[in-house]
């Protein structure tokens, strides 16, 4: 009787360990290194821009965000680490031109980065990349500087774009802890 509650515990303790809910990371540390990041990011505002700069920004497909809500905890952070990334990219592709504080942007980078690390180890198994977040991604970064040239109301938009998605996925991890 000892040895079959020895092995339900063994294969509890298992399936708790290989479950993202179970992330010691993401238990202890993706709130304080989200917070960091929007800190970050409105450390990088220009004084002097049009805060009314419109672009024709493609609009996000927003019910991406809805299907990933509706998937189970791995493909919540899944597509977390998908954004965190694609953030990242789309920053260091264009950073050249940015007038942004360079240490500011290394340390952003650096939070965000980790972020979509710590975030991937808490995946299990493989996954594939949402087409159409990536295309959204690309498109905003062609776009935006194409219309705007690499001014500081683009790099203004861009940054605003950024900080709803970091809202928007700190939202849907922080839904797995009130899950659990």
């Amino acid at each position: 009787m000892s040895s079959r509650i020895f092995f339900a515990c063994v294969f509890l303790s298992l399936c708790c360990a290989s479950s993202p809910l179970s992330c010691r990371w993401m238990d202890h540390k993706f709130r304080q290194y989200s917070q960091s990041s929007l800190n970050l990011l409105d450390m990088l505002t220009y004084p002097y821009t049009n805060q009314d700069a419109q672009a024709n920004i493609w609009p996000f497909p927003h019910h991406l965000y809805t299907q990933a809500s509706r998937t189970s905890a791995e493909g919540k952070l899944a597509f977390t680490v998908q954004i965190l990334r694609e953030v990242s990219a789309l920053i260091v592709e264009n950073d050249s031109s940015s007038s942004w504080g360079e240490i500011t942007v290394e340390y952003f980078l650096n939070v965000v980065n980790k972020q979509a690390d710590e975030l991937q180890s808490c995946v299990g198994g493989e996954w594939r990349p949402n087409r159409r977040l990536h295309t959204y991604f690309k498109r905003l970064s062609h776009g935006i500087f194409r219309q705007m040239g690499h001014s500081t109301e683009a790099w203004e938009l861009i940054r605003r774009e950024i900080k709803v998605h970091l809202f928007r996925v700190d939202h849907l991890v922080s839904s797995l802890f009130t899950a659990n």
